[in-house]
């Protein structure tokens, strides 16, 4: 009971983070028209959240494992609360892209030191069901965050959504302040010695550890690079309201919970590398069915649905693998993963602004699902042994 409870608590705290984390797209459109640029321009909210996001990942996860993962998830939720609602208040792109740098650092904490504390609570056996879940109820946030999102941006104004948002990444906060530790119990392991660089240098001599980062990052180029303009997409193409746009999106979100849920028989039936390569491929063709759908609102639909389900039944199944690279530093492990993830969709979604800027989102979505597809196809061999691999601390220990 007490696990389950964990889980729930810490999905809480995902879910607020994973809410305001994905929010910008569909009320991309309505930003950008606000502050008068176009919405290629305008994603530079969704870069410059992800870039502090990826590399405070690096910082939070030593400190965690240092003083403790109860109290840096705390400490960092409250503070991203208070990011949040300074994002209402920007006029610009630069300004608003600067509270959304500054939200980013904060939100950097929580999902990885989460999956972190899973590590230490759950056994193997048992932790990719315990990951699963915990990313569906984070993801279901963010499922909800896209018809609420809209809604808000339909009924009154984008800066509401982030009013909203702050006060209720509040509210998460004191839940969690007063149940976390007890939930927690004695698992939770913490070294007030605990190193800073040498966990992360101990994983990146790791061939198979950095065989792994590498597919994670290139799955959030290609996988959060799609998503990023999937709001500005319905708005192009179906000349849609911000509502629509929100509940359409919502889809992705569905998907995702419904990944998280899945992967784990996945992972039993066919191994973890082939859960991954096959949840990459699902989202390359759900690339492939927002390219091909151009005129039909139904198969677009279809496609952001895929999308989530794919990418989270591929990312459940890493993220369980990179649990095992280093039981004592579990926090720098999950860090590092985390970066490279939210790192790789910075870098698709720039990359995303200039491919649409000189052609079309037709051509972005095309690309991307081919990458998707090649990823998915090495990514069985790039995973292979990652599932026996021996704690990188475990072997320096024993060394």
């Amino acid at each position: 009971m007490a696990s389950k409870r964990l889980v729930l608590l810490l999905g809480l705290a995902g879910f607020i983070v994973m809410a305001d984390n994905w929010v910008v797209s569909p009320i991309l459109p309505a930003i950008a028209r606000n502050v008068g640029v176009r919405p290629e321009a305008a994603g530079v909210l969704i870069a410059a959240y992800m870039l502090p996001f990826g590399i405070f990942q690096l910082v939070f996860g030593p400190l965690a494992d240092r003083f403790g993962k109860s109290r840096v998830i705390l400490f960092t939720l409250s503070a991203f609360s208070v990011a949040t609602v300074l994002c209402a208040i920007g006029t610009t792109v630069t300004g608003i892209a600067a509270f959304r740098a500054l939200t980013g650092v904060f939100a950097a904490a929580t999902m990885p030191i989460s999956l972190a504390l899973i590590g230490d609570v759950f056994p193997m056996e048992k932790r990719q069901q315990a990951i699963g879940s915990f990313m569906g109820i984070s993801f279901l946030g963010q499922a909800l965050s896209m018809g609420i999102g809209g809604a808000i941006a339909y009924y009154f104004d984008w800066r509401g959504v982030f009013i909203v948002y702050g006060i209720a990444a509040g509210l998460i906060t004191l839940i969690l302040w007063r149940q976390l530790h007890s939930a927690v119990g004695e698992h939770e392991t913490r070294d007030p010695h605990a190193p800073v660089l040498k966990p992360y240098l101990q994983l990146l001599r790791s061939g198979v550890s950095v065989r792994t980062y590498l597919v994670v990052l290139l799955e959030g180029t290609f996988l959060i690079g799609s998503f990023s303009y999937l709001g500005a997409v319905l708005v192009e193409r179906f000349d849609l309201s911000f509502l629509v746009v929100g509940a359409v999106m919502t889809a992705f979100g569905v998907g995702a919970v419904i990944g998280g849920r899945a992967s784990g028989g996945v992972s039993e039936r066919f191994g973890r590398p082939a859960a991954a390569a096959i949840g990459l491929a699902v989202a390359a063709g759900a690339d492939l069915l927002v390219f091909f759908g151009s005129s039909s609102l139904i198969v677009t639909g279809i496609g952001v649905f895929l999308l989530g389900l794919g990418l989270m039944t591929a990312h459940s199944t890493l993220l369980t693998l990179a649990t095992e690279f280093a039981a004592k530093a579990r926090g720098s492990a999950m860090s590092l993963v985390a970066f490279a993830f939210m790192g790789g969709g910075a870098i698709g979604t720039q990359i995303g602004a200039r491919v649409i800027g000189s052609t079309s989102f037709d051509t972005l979505y095309l690309a991307y699902g081919i990458g998707a597809a090649v990823l998915a196809a090495v990514a069985i061999p790039a995973l292979r042994g990652a599932s026996a691999m021996e704690p990188v601390d475990a072997v320096a220990d024993a060394a």
